[in-house]
Protein backbone atom coordinates (compact mmCIF):
# COMPACT_ATOMS: atom_id res chain seq x y z
CA UNK A 1 0.00 0.00 0.00
CA UNK A 2 1.35 3.70 -1.05
CA UNK A 3 0.40 6.24 1.49
CA UNK A 4 1.97 9.58 2.39
CA UNK A 5 3.99 10.27 5.24
CA UNK A 6 1.24 12.53 6.92
CA UNK A 7 -1.20 9.16 6.90
CA UNK A 8 1.14 6.63 8.70
CA UNK A 9 0.43 5.70 12.03
CA UNK A 10 2.41 3.66 14.94
CA UNK A 11 3.03 -0.02 14.12
CA UNK A 12 2.93 0.49 10.41
CA UNK A 13 5.39 -1.60 8.65
CA UNK A 14 7.89 -0.77 5.56
CA UNK A 15 7.92 -3.27 3.11
CA UNK A 16 10.78 -1.27 1.09
CA UNK A 17 13.66 0.83 1.68
CA UNK A 18 13.01 4.28 1.73
CA UNK A 19 16.06 6.62 0.69
CA UNK A 20 17.05 10.25 0.98
CA UNK A 21 19.63 11.52 -1.21
CA UNK A 22 22.34 8.43 -0.19
CA UNK A 23 22.57 5.40 -1.00
CA UNK A 24 21.66 4.29 2.63
CA UNK A 25 18.15 3.83 3.51
CA UNK A 26 16.73 6.16 6.36
CA UNK A 27 14.27 4.00 7.18
CA UNK A 28 14.83 -0.04 6.15
CA UNK A 29 12.52 -2.19 4.61
CA UNK A 30 10.62 -4.50 7.34
CA UNK A 31 10.97 -1.95 9.99
CA UNK A 32 7.67 -1.50 12.31
CA UNK A 33 7.44 2.16 12.66
CA UNK A 34 7.27 4.31 15.67
CA UNK A 35 6.53 8.07 16.06
CA UNK A 36 10.17 9.32 15.72
CA UNK A 37 10.73 7.18 12.10
CA UNK A 38 7.53 8.96 10.87
CA UNK A 39 8.94 12.44 11.91
CA UNK A 40 11.87 11.68 10.23
CA UNK A 41 10.05 10.69 6.85
CA UNK A 42 8.34 13.95 7.11
CA UNK A 43 11.69 16.06 7.64
CA UNK A 44 13.26 14.41 4.59
CA UNK A 45 10.20 15.40 3.08
CA UNK A 46 9.44 11.84 1.34
CA UNK A 47 6.25 11.97 -1.13
CA UNK A 48 5.28 8.43 -0.66
CA UNK A 49 6.36 5.43 1.07
CA UNK A 50 4.87 1.45 0.69
CA UNK A 51 3.45 -0.42 3.55
CA UNK A 52 2.11 -3.59 4.98
CA UNK A 53 -1.79 -3.57 4.52
CA UNK A 54 -1.39 -4.91 8.23
CA UNK A 55 -0.23 -3.62 11.35
CA UNK A 56 2.57 -5.17 13.51
CA UNK A 57 -0.44 -6.20 15.71
CA UNK A 58 -2.03 -7.70 13.21
CA UNK A 59 -5.12 -5.36 12.61
CA UNK A 60 -5.76 -3.97 9.30
CA UNK A 61 -4.51 -0.36 8.29
CA UNK A 62 -7.02 1.77 7.36
CA UNK A 63 -4.93 5.62 6.64
CA UNK A 64 -6.81 8.67 6.57
CA UNK A 65 -7.88 10.09 3.61
CA UNK A 66 -5.19 12.36 2.15
CA UNK A 67 -5.95 16.13 2.36
CA UNK A 68 -4.52 17.31 -0.79
CA UNK A 69 -4.87 21.09 -0.66
CA UNK A 70 -3.21 21.02 3.07
CA UNK A 71 -0.29 19.41 1.76
CA UNK A 72 0.42 21.42 -0.89
CA UNK A 73 -0.03 24.42 1.57
CA UNK A 74 2.42 22.74 3.77
CA UNK A 75 4.75 21.68 1.47
CA UNK A 76 5.04 25.98 0.39
CA UNK A 77 5.69 26.59 3.76
CA UNK A 78 8.30 23.94 4.42
CA UNK A 79 10.17 25.27 0.68
CA UNK A 80 9.59 29.07 1.94
CA UNK A 81 11.76 27.92 5.17
CA UNK A 82 14.33 26.20 3.27
CA UNK A 83 14.85 29.04 1.15
CA UNK A 84 15.07 31.51 4.23
CA UNK A 85 17.26 29.38 5.64
CA UNK A 86 19.96 29.36 2.52
CA UNK A 87 22.04 32.28 2.42
CA UNK A 88 21.70 34.39 -0.75
CA UNK A 89 24.47 32.75 -2.43
CA UNK A 90 23.03 29.48 -1.95
CA UNK A 91 20.02 30.66 -2.81
CA UNK A 92 21.48 32.08 -5.87
CA UNK A 93 23.81 28.95 -7.46
CA UNK A 94 20.68 26.61 -6.84
CA UNK A 95 18.27 28.50 -9.41
CA UNK A 96 20.96 28.61 -11.64
CA UNK A 97 21.11 24.97 -11.58
CA UNK A 98 17.50 24.63 -11.75
CA UNK A 99 17.19 27.22 -14.22
CA UNK A 100 19.90 24.70 -16.12
CA UNK A 101 16.91 21.87 -15.89
CA UNK A 102 14.28 23.80 -17.28
CA UNK A 103 16.50 25.19 -20.69
CA UNK A 104 17.28 21.91 -21.11
CA UNK A 105 12.97 20.81 -21.05
CA UNK A 106 12.64 23.81 -23.64
CA UNK A 107 15.60 21.91 -25.58
CA UNK A 108 13.57 19.11 -25.58
CA UNK A 109 10.14 20.78 -26.85
CA UNK A 110 8.73 21.69 -23.48
CA UNK A 111 7.06 25.12 -23.21
CA UNK A 112 8.11 27.64 -20.89
CA UNK A 113 5.66 26.64 -17.79
CA UNK A 114 5.43 30.41 -16.12
CA UNK A 115 4.11 29.37 -12.88
CA UNK A 116 6.75 26.99 -12.14
CA UNK A 117 8.99 30.32 -13.24
CA UNK A 118 7.21 32.44 -11.08
CA UNK A 119 7.78 29.74 -8.28
CA UNK A 120 11.49 29.20 -8.82
CA UNK A 121 12.45 32.90 -8.94
CA UNK A 122 10.12 35.32 -7.18
CA UNK A 123 11.38 33.92 -3.81
CA UNK A 124 14.87 34.96 -4.97
CA UNK A 125 14.13 38.33 -6.81
CA UNK A 126 12.58 39.27 -3.34
CA UNK A 127 15.89 38.90 -2.05
CA UNK A 128 17.50 41.93 -3.69
CA UNK A 129 16.73 44.19 -0.93
CA UNK A 130 18.41 41.56 1.55
CA UNK A 131 21.93 42.02 -0.62
CA UNK A 132 21.62 45.20 -2.13
CA UNK A 133 24.20 46.20 -4.49
CA UNK A 134 26.04 42.94 -3.87
CA UNK A 135 23.69 41.95 -6.97
CA UNK A 136 26.64 43.87 -9.41
CA UNK A 137 28.92 41.62 -7.99
CA UNK A 138 27.50 38.28 -9.09
CA UNK A 139 30.18 38.13 -12.00
CA UNK A 140 32.82 36.92 -9.37
CA UNK A 141 30.48 33.67 -9.28
CA UNK A 142 30.45 32.42 -12.57
CA UNK A 143 32.12 29.11 -13.67
CA UNK A 144 32.79 29.18 -17.59
CA UNK A 145 31.32 26.38 -18.46
CA UNK A 146 27.99 27.28 -16.87
CA UNK A 147 28.52 31.12 -18.03
CA UNK A 148 25.29 31.37 -19.89
CA UNK A 149 23.11 29.95 -16.70
CA UNK A 150 24.25 32.07 -14.46
CA UNK A 151 23.91 35.04 -17.14
CA UNK A 152 20.00 34.41 -16.61
CA UNK A 153 20.04 34.30 -13.48
CA UNK A 154 22.08 37.22 -12.35
CA UNK A 155 21.12 39.37 -15.32
CA UNK A 156 17.68 39.10 -13.79
CA UNK A 157 18.25 39.59 -10.04
CA UNK A 158 20.10 42.58 -11.05
CA UNK A 159 17.58 44.42 -13.40
CA UNK A 160 15.27 43.60 -10.67
CA UNK A 161 17.39 45.48 -8.40
CA UNK A 162 17.60 48.50 -10.64
CA UNK A 163 14.49 48.59 -11.79
CA UNK A 164 13.88 49.32 -7.50
CA UNK A 165 16.08 52.01 -7.66
CA UNK A 166 14.84 54.22 -9.81
CA UNK A 167 11.65 53.82 -8.56
CA UNK A 168 9.94 50.83 -10.96
CA UNK A 169 9.00 48.93 -7.81
CA UNK A 170 5.20 47.49 -9.02
CA UNK A 171 7.05 46.80 -12.62
CA UNK A 172 10.47 45.36 -10.66
CA UNK A 173 9.18 41.80 -10.62
CA UNK A 174 7.76 41.89 -14.26
CA UNK A 175 11.36 43.03 -15.09
CA UNK A 176 13.22 40.63 -13.39
CA UNK A 177 11.16 37.90 -14.88
CA UNK A 178 11.64 39.40 -18.64
CA UNK A 179 15.28 39.34 -18.23
CA UNK A 180 14.91 35.78 -16.82
CA UNK A 181 13.36 34.70 -19.96
CA UNK A 182 15.49 36.82 -22.42
CA UNK A 183 17.54 33.80 -23.64
CA UNK A 184 15.42 31.50 -23.37
CA UNK A 185 15.28 31.41 -27.45
CA UNK A 186 18.84 30.01 -27.42
CA UNK A 187 16.85 26.50 -26.74
CA UNK A 188 16.15 26.47 -30.30
CA UNK A 189 19.44 27.15 -31.85
CA UNK A 190 21.99 24.24 -32.14
CA UNK A 191 23.84 22.95 -29.39
CA UNK A 192 27.10 23.76 -30.79
CA UNK A 193 26.70 27.47 -30.86
CA UNK A 194 26.41 27.66 -26.59
CA UNK A 195 29.19 25.32 -26.15
CA UNK A 196 31.72 26.83 -28.14
CA UNK A 197 34.95 27.94 -26.55
CA UNK A 198 36.21 30.19 -29.48
CA UNK A 199 34.95 33.07 -30.96
CA UNK A 200 31.94 32.85 -33.10
CA UNK A 201 32.23 33.30 -37.00
CA UNK A 202 30.16 36.01 -39.02
CA UNK A 203 27.13 33.11 -39.76
CA UNK A 204 27.31 31.76 -36.15
CA UNK A 205 26.32 34.84 -34.88
CA UNK A 206 24.26 35.66 -37.63
CA UNK A 207 22.01 32.48 -35.91
CA UNK A 208 22.60 33.73 -32.53
CA UNK A 209 20.71 37.14 -33.32
CA UNK A 210 17.75 35.26 -33.86
CA UNK A 211 17.08 34.37 -30.22
CA UNK A 212 15.31 37.28 -29.14
CA UNK A 213 12.77 36.28 -31.60
CA UNK A 214 12.29 32.63 -30.37
CA UNK A 215 12.56 33.77 -27.14
CA UNK A 216 9.53 36.20 -27.66
CA UNK A 217 7.57 33.29 -29.32
CA UNK A 218 8.02 31.49 -26.19
CA UNK A 219 6.50 33.63 -24.30
CA UNK A 220 4.18 35.86 -26.69
CA UNK A 221 0.85 33.40 -25.65
CA UNK A 222 1.42 33.38 -21.93
CA UNK A 223 -1.31 35.62 -20.39
CA UNK A 224 -0.11 35.92 -17.40
CA UNK A 225 3.21 37.45 -18.51
CA UNK A 226 2.74 41.95 -19.54
CA UNK A 227 2.91 42.60 -22.53
CA UNK A 228 5.65 45.02 -21.67
CA UNK A 229 7.27 41.75 -20.58
CA UNK A 230 7.18 40.17 -24.07
CA UNK A 231 8.54 43.50 -25.68
CA UNK A 232 11.54 43.80 -23.25
CA UNK A 233 12.40 40.34 -23.93
CA UNK A 234 12.25 40.63 -28.11
CA UNK A 235 14.18 44.29 -27.97
CA UNK A 236 16.81 43.05 -25.15
CA UNK A 237 19.65 43.52 -27.85
CA UNK A 238 18.39 46.51 -29.85
CA UNK A 239 20.34 50.05 -29.33
CA UNK A 240 19.32 53.56 -29.37
CA UNK A 241 20.82 53.76 -32.94
CA UNK A 242 19.63 50.85 -34.68
CA UNK A 243 22.54 48.80 -34.48
CA UNK A 244 21.05 46.23 -32.00
CA UNK A 245 18.78 43.33 -33.53
CA UNK A 246 16.36 41.46 -34.31
CA UNK A 247 14.82 44.10 -35.59
CA UNK A 248 17.24 47.41 -35.89
CA UNK A 249 14.15 49.86 -34.04
CA UNK A 250 15.56 52.92 -32.95
CA UNK A 251 15.16 55.18 -29.68
CA UNK A 252 11.40 55.60 -29.02
CA UNK A 253 10.26 52.40 -30.48
CA UNK A 254 12.60 50.68 -28.02
CA UNK A 255 10.03 49.86 -24.92
CA UNK A 256 11.80 51.18 -21.83
CA UNK A 257 11.48 47.64 -19.50
CA UNK A 258 13.66 47.01 -23.29
CA UNK A 259 16.52 49.69 -22.41
CA UNK A 260 16.76 48.66 -18.79
CA UNK A 261 17.68 44.57 -20.00
CA UNK A 262 20.29 46.38 -22.25
CA UNK A 263 21.93 47.59 -19.54
CA UNK A 264 22.59 45.43 -17.36
CA UNK A 265 22.43 42.19 -19.98
CA UNK A 266 25.42 43.71 -21.26
CA UNK A 267 27.23 44.87 -17.97
CA UNK A 268 27.01 41.24 -16.62
CA UNK A 269 28.02 39.95 -19.93
CA UNK A 270 31.11 42.17 -20.13
CA UNK A 271 32.25 41.85 -16.57
CA UNK A 272 31.73 37.39 -16.12
CA UNK A 273 34.16 35.15 -17.08
CA UNK A 274 33.34 33.62 -20.68
CA UNK A 275 34.81 31.27 -22.88
CA UNK A 276 36.33 33.37 -25.75
CA UNK A 277 36.66 36.48 -23.14
CA UNK A 278 38.11 37.02 -20.10
CA UNK A 279 36.21 38.87 -17.37
CA UNK A 280 36.37 43.37 -17.53
CA UNK A 281 36.67 45.32 -14.40
CA UNK A 282 33.24 46.40 -13.95
CA UNK A 283 34.57 49.98 -14.02
CA UNK A 284 35.89 50.01 -17.25
CA UNK A 285 32.74 48.26 -18.26
CA UNK A 286 30.88 51.37 -16.84
CA UNK A 287 33.37 53.90 -18.57
CA UNK A 288 32.95 52.08 -21.55
CA UNK A 289 29.12 52.19 -21.55
CA UNK A 290 28.91 55.71 -20.92
CA UNK A 291 30.58 56.56 -23.60
CA UNK A 292 28.20 54.34 -26.03
CA UNK A 293 25.16 55.83 -24.05
CA UNK A 294 24.42 58.96 -26.62
CA UNK A 295 24.48 55.94 -29.14
CA UNK A 296 23.03 52.62 -27.67
CA UNK A 297 22.06 53.20 -24.40
CA UNK A 298 19.78 55.50 -22.41
CA UNK A 299 21.33 58.22 -20.73
CA UNK A 300 19.50 58.90 -18.29
CA UNK A 301 19.40 55.14 -17.36
CA UNK A 302 23.41 54.55 -17.80
CA UNK A 303 23.49 57.25 -15.25
CA UNK A 304 20.95 56.06 -13.09
CA UNK A 305 23.02 52.52 -13.47
CA UNK A 306 26.84 54.16 -12.56
CA UNK A 307 24.74 55.63 -9.38
CA UNK A 308 23.82 52.42 -8.43
CA UNK A 309 27.34 50.53 -9.29
CA UNK A 310 28.79 53.16 -7.34
CA UNK A 311 26.78 53.68 -4.60
CA UNK A 312 29.63 52.89 -2.03
CA UNK A 313 30.66 54.44 1.36
CA UNK A 314 33.84 56.02 2.00
CA UNK A 315 36.37 53.51 3.49
CA UNK A 316 35.71 50.57 0.93
CA UNK A 317 38.24 48.34 0.34
CA UNK A 318 38.88 47.69 -3.78
CA UNK A 319 41.75 46.15 -5.90
CA UNK A 320 43.34 48.25 -8.22
CA UNK A 321 44.99 47.12 -11.72
CA UNK A 322 48.12 47.39 -11.06
CA UNK A 323 47.64 44.39 -7.90
CA UNK A 324 47.89 47.28 -5.25
CA UNK A 325 44.88 47.22 -2.49
CA UNK A 326 43.35 50.65 -2.03
CA UNK A 327 40.51 52.41 0.22
CA UNK A 328 37.62 54.74 -1.33
CA UNK A 329 38.13 57.97 0.81
CA UNK A 330 36.17 60.18 -1.71
CA UNK A 331 33.30 59.81 -4.39
CA UNK A 332 33.04 62.60 -7.00
CA UNK A 333 29.90 62.82 -8.82
CA UNK A 334 31.31 63.70 -11.90
CA UNK A 335 33.60 60.94 -12.08
CA UNK A 336 31.86 58.02 -10.13
CA UNK A 337 33.70 55.18 -11.22
CA UNK A 338 36.90 57.13 -10.99
CA UNK A 339 37.04 57.74 -7.15
CA UNK A 340 39.80 59.25 -4.70
CA UNK A 341 41.80 56.15 -3.58
CA UNK A 342 44.58 55.71 -0.67
CA UNK A 343 46.59 52.88 -1.20
CA UNK A 344 47.35 50.48 1.71
CA UNK A 345 50.94 50.06 1.13
CA UNK A 346 51.88 53.42 1.58
CA UNK A 347 49.36 55.40 2.58
CA UNK A 348 49.73 57.83 -0.64
CA UNK A 349 46.42 59.28 -2.50
CA UNK A 350 45.54 58.38 -5.68
CA UNK A 351 43.38 61.08 -7.75
CA UNK A 352 42.02 57.95 -10.16
CA UNK A 353 40.40 60.51 -12.64
CA UNK A 354 43.91 61.60 -13.30
CA UNK A 355 45.52 58.58 -13.87
CA UNK A 356 44.12 56.98 -16.87
CA UNK A 357 46.42 54.09 -16.85
CA UNK A 358 45.28 52.89 -13.59
CA UNK A 359 41.47 51.94 -12.52
CA UNK A 360 39.61 49.98 -10.20
CA UNK A 361 39.73 46.09 -10.87
CA UNK A 362 37.33 44.67 -8.47
CA UNK A 363 35.72 45.60 -5.21
CA UNK A 364 37.20 43.44 -2.11
CA UNK A 365 34.83 44.73 0.86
Amino acid sequence: MRVHPTQLIPKCILTTDVFGQSNRPIVPKDTVLEEIHINVLKRFLIDRVEVATKLASGAPFIPDKLDEQALEKEKKQTKKQEEKALTFLEHYNQVVQEYKQLFEQWRSGSPIDIQTVRKLMIPLLERTEEVGSQVFLLYKYVIKKDYFYHHSVATSLIATMFSKRIGWKKEAIQIGIASFLADSGMAKLNHFLLEKKGILSPGEFEEVKKHPTYSYRFVEKIPSLSQSAKLAILQHHERLDGTGYPLGVKEDRIHPFAKILAICDTYHAMTSKRFYREKQSPFLVMEQMQQDQFQKFDHQMIQAFITCLTDFTTGTRVRLSNNEIAIIVYMESAHPTRPMVQMESNQKIIILKEQKNLYIEEIIS
